[in-house]
């Protein structure tokens, strides 16, 4: 296939000929398949961008949001105040931090009936915890995914439209009895247009997904170190209560 292409290429610098490169011209003269595979395409790329614009804007303001949160919260909580600690957690419903936290907090606070706190509380705690940063991180991959099926796919997509091309570039030397690239132009430049739309849209959804996997995983760890750092201070808090006694 490649060396058919570059055969064309050569016969039209040979030829001279120039080549528009009219969208309009060029539509006008695709099939029903080659423009159905440019359309579905079209709308690869359109969600992709609909769900990097979502992504970002929900990661920025989760990063934002957890930097105002957690010197906040940590002021709370080694004053002992878990209520306030659970209203400044309220306040920032975009920081998943604030929404791991919460979850920890509001369960500890339920199992916390008197003023003993049992290996039980904790466990309960614990666990609360590990459900929220499945949920969060669920919440927060959302579309990410669909990212790299875009990016895996689209080039075979692509690749459809370029063997419909080159299928219609022979079927137009069968008709027009010619070997010329009139009777071909046609064909190669629906190869070409789905091959490079193909790119077009797999390139940037593949950088996007490798870009949010990356801010996933780092998401994972603060959650992680969070949900730690408030075991940790639940055990201190339980210490103190038995040293009390």
């Amino acid at each position: 296939m490649l060396v058919n292409m570059q055969l064309f290429a050569f016969l039209l610098l040979q030829e001279g000929a120039a080549v528009s490169f009219d969208l309009l011209s060029m539509w006008s003269q695709m099939g029903w398949l080659a423009r159905a595979v440019v359309i579905v395409m079209f709308v690869m790329s359109a969600y992709s961008i609909g769900v990097m614009i979502d992504r970002l804007i929900a990661y920025n303001g989760a990063r934002a949001q957890s930097r105002l949160f957690a010197p906040q919260v940590a002021g709370a909580l080694r004053e002992g105040k878990l209520d306030e600690a659970i209203k400044i957690a309220d306040r920032y419903k975009k920081s998943h931090l604030a929404k791991v936290v919460v979850a920890g907090l509001q369960e500890f606070k339920a199992h916390q009936v008197s003023s003993e706190i049992s290996g039980e509380t904790i466990e309960a705690s614990r666990r609360a915890l590990e459900r929220s940063e499945a949920i969060v991180h669920a919440e927060l991959k959302r579309g990410v995914g669909t990212l790299a099926t875009i990016g895996s796919s689209a080039p075979f997509v692509g690749l459809f439209g370029t063997v419909v091309g080159i299928i219609n570039a022979f079927k137009g030397i069968s008709t027009e009895k010619s070997t010329g690239l009139g009777a071909v132009a046609g064909g190669i430049s629906e190869a070409l247009v789905t091959t490079a739309i193909g790119l077009f849209v797999a390139i940037p959804a593949v950088w996007m997904f490798n870009y949010f996997s990356a801010r996933l995983e780092a998401f994972d760890v603060e959650m992680g170190n969070s949900a730690s750092e408030l075991v940790d201070y639940f055990i201190k808090r339980s210490s103190k209560v038995g040293a009390g006694k």
